[in-house]
């Protein structure tokens, strides 16, 4: 779809925050016609590699399709990697629960779940983005302007203008924060240490083949693992040269150290624990003393998961604390508005939130080019944005915030109900598909 325009004096929007969720809606607005600009207070794409992978789920891969110009969206596929095996439930002695049933088959990439490393789905978000992408601009204020725009004010003491201002800066959001200053978070008490161990003939010999397959789930007597797979879904030079490419067409140099993470597969692993459990000098832990920390509280595991942490690039391994966002009641349209984390910070529980920013990315991608087209007015198309937004967002929340008390709970009667829980499932296929089949 491109806009038609009315107005002589071209629409522009500015992102504030150069995330997936912000760098997808720049996308799908950039391939619609409509001015965007996005201002990232990173100094450079490498300041922070974020390196774990990230499952799209359908409704993810609907909006990245949505959004992206043909040629990129057959890129991401074809540097995707397959989602693997259905879940497993495991206990600390990798005692098989649970499994959770496969989705049926289908011929379409927009049905189907893809495996990507965050590394290169930034990369693949930027590529065609580099006269609309500045770094090095910390947002502070915006203040409303003639004519029915707003100006943003960044730390460098510049400034810019613009029909409509979209904070996408994530869970501290200093946009959301003057829009919505009563909104407010709520402090989950979950705390993770995760990391990345390369897959390779070596690892791959004491791996237990039940982590190997896909995402996994272990329930011990307290605390909680997280794995998944990270595979290639094709490893043609002709592939690693489109990769280039892309990165050159981005104005972005290749970094070898970077090259080297995108070309390796992977099994990501995420210890999580109540934050009450944990020292208290948790954050000024190094890596070593991190993993060091994740393997001494896996005492009586398994012994391959205790192996997990030591054996994983140190430099990968990081601590991350469980943030979420209190529901907010809807407000009235204006020319600002918000996605993904600025608004409904969740739980990092199987890439939730980041499935929502995209899909919030393209709702609110479309509603911006009825609004530029004058198909629609700026408050209707951003009201009926907002209202679908407040309504999935919150409940995916909700349910993440379910999963993580799950996860984290100190009650040792909680956990055995979930084991038992699983069991059962794992035992009545009926009941298993009607409990995880959405």
């Amino acid at each position: 779809m491109t806009v038609d325009a009315t107005s002589s004096e071209p629409y522009r929007v500015m992102i504030i925050g150069g995330g997936i969720g912000g760098l997808c809606l720049a996308q799908g607005l950039k391939r619609a016609g409509v001015g965007v600009a996005v201002y990232e207070r990173d100094r450079t794409p490498e300041t922070r590699l974020q390196g774990y992978r990230l499952n799209i789920e359908p409704v993810g891969a609907r909006a990245l399709n949505a959004c992206l110009p043909e040629y990129l969206w057959s890129l991401l596929l074809a540097t995707a990697g397959d989602s693997g095996q259905p879940m497993g439930v495991f206990d600390e002695r990798l005692n098989e629960l649970m499994r959770e049933d496969a989705n049926p088959a289908s011929d379409s990439p927009l049905d189907a779940t893809h495996s990507i490393s965050r590394i290169t789905l930034r990369r693949l978000l930027l590529d065609g983005l580099a006269g609309e992408v500045m770094f090095d601009k910390t947002f502070v204020r915006y203040e409303m302007a003639d004519g029915g725009k707003v100006t943003a004010f960044f730390a460098d003491g510049t400034s810019a203008t613009a029909d409509v201002l979209v904070g996408a800066d994530g869970v501290g959001s200093r946009v959301r924060k003057q829009f919505l200053p009563h909104a407010r978070e709520i402090d989950t008490a979950g705390v993770g240490i995760a990391g990345k161990l390369p897959l390779n003939a070596e690892t791959e010999s004491w791996v237990p083949a039940g982590l190997l397959g896909g995402k996994s789930m272990i329930l011990p007597r307290k605390d909680f693992l997280f794995t998944a797979v990270f595979r290639k879904r094709e490893r043609t030079p002709e592939v690693d040269e489109r990769l280039g490419l892309a990165r050159s067409t981005a104005g972005l140099p290749m970094q070898a150290h970077e090259a080297d993470v995108l070309d390796q597969d992977y099994l990501m692993w995420a210890f999580v624990g109540h934050r009450s459990t944990f020292p208290s000098n948790l954050t000024s832990l190094g890596h070593a003393a991190l993993a060091a920390l994740a393997r001494d509280r896996m005492g009586g595991w398994h012994p391959a998961l205790r192996r997990l942490p030591l054996e994983s690039g140190q430099d990968g391994i990081e601590i991350f604390e469980f943030r979420a966002a209190a529901p907010v009641r809807p407000w009235q349209s204006a020319n600002v508005t918000l996605l993904g984390d600025a608004i409904h910070a969740m739980p990092p529980v199987g890439g939730v939130g980041g499935n929502i920013a995209l899909q919030d990315a393209s709702r609110l991608c479309a509603a911006l080019i009825e609004a530029a087209s004058g198909r629609s007015t700026l408050g209707d198309a951003l009201s009926s944005y907002e209202a679908g937004m407040l309504k999935y967002g919150f409940e995916a929340v909700r349910q993440t915030r379910l999963y993580l008390q799950l996860a984290i709970s100190p009650s040792r009667l909680l956990r055995c109900v979930a084991k038992m829980f699983f069991r059962v499932c794992g035992s009545v296929p009926a009941l298993r598909r009607a409990v995880f089949q959405d």
